[in-house]
């Protein structure tokens, strides 16, 4: 069977985290492709305020100055993913898997495709239906209607057959922070969190859980929990 190990970041900078990832690709990227079943790492966090835009973004999509940045205590950075402009911060669960699609045994779409099926799964334990809409990444609620908001943006980087970057799915988010961006590029649809959906607070422990639950069915891997991924301070 498939492993990978995993850890929990608690909160974390943006930055940090993104060169967690980068440090665990080229490790992961060294490693002989084929017969082995580590098939790589997976990262759980939540940051500060930030908003990233993607390699093919839009920088009209982010509708606030350096000032009206600062005033937020927000900061924006241009990253290497794929997709346009979304917002981490806390309350959102980012989880950033660093796998080989080798072993996993599947190509890009159908790795995002996966990614998306664990997040269905994991609100569908709190009575939601989440969908995919065509053309668009990520989990969206009634995403056929007018109505149609999104509670999971995805954005993924693969360089030799590794991946990084992940998925951001808004648990208790300050939504307030979605005004200031026209969401992935739609600057039409709205977003919505499970705390707005439930009418009440998710715990994320419980959240955390489910995702470490549906990734390793989805999958087809075990999760084992090792705090020690990254072996030394990353500044």
């Amino acid at each position: 069977m498939r492993t990978m190990a995993w850890t929990d970041l608690q909160t974390l900078d943006y930055r940090t985290a993104w060169r967690h990832q980068e440090y665990l690709l080229e490790r992961l990227a060294g490693e002989k492709p084929a017969g082995d079943s580590h098939a790589g790492y997976l990262l759980l966090t939540e940051h500060p305020h930030v908003y990233t835009l993607g390699k093919n973004g839009k920088q009209e999509n982010m509708l606030l100055d350096a000032i009206q940045l600062r005033a937020r205590e927000a900061e924006l950075i241009r990253v290497d993913r794929g997709g346009d402009i979304t917002y981490h911060g806390p309350g959102q669960l980012v989880a950033y898997p660093v796998v080989r699609l080798d072993v996993m045994e599947t190509g890009i779409r159908e790795y995002i495709r996966r990614m998306e099926e664990v997040v269905i799964r994991c609100i569908g334990a709190y009575g939601l239906k989440g969908d995919r809409m065509e053309g668009a990444t990520g989990v969206w609620l009634d995403a056929q209607a007018p109505s149609a908001r999104k509670i999971c943006a995805i954005g993924v980087r693969c360089s030799r057959s590794v991946t990084m970057h992940g998925f951001a799915l808004n648990v208790n988010t300050d939504l307030s922070y979605f005004n200031h961006i026209h969401p992935c590029g739609f600057a039409d649809k709205g977003v919505t969190s499970l705390e707005r959906e439930i009418g009440k607070k998710a715990g994320m422990d419980e959240v955390k859980q489910l995702v470490l639950l549906h990734f390793g069915e989805i999958f087809g891997t075990e999760l084992t929990k090792d705090d020690g991924i990254i072996e030394k301070p990353i500044i």
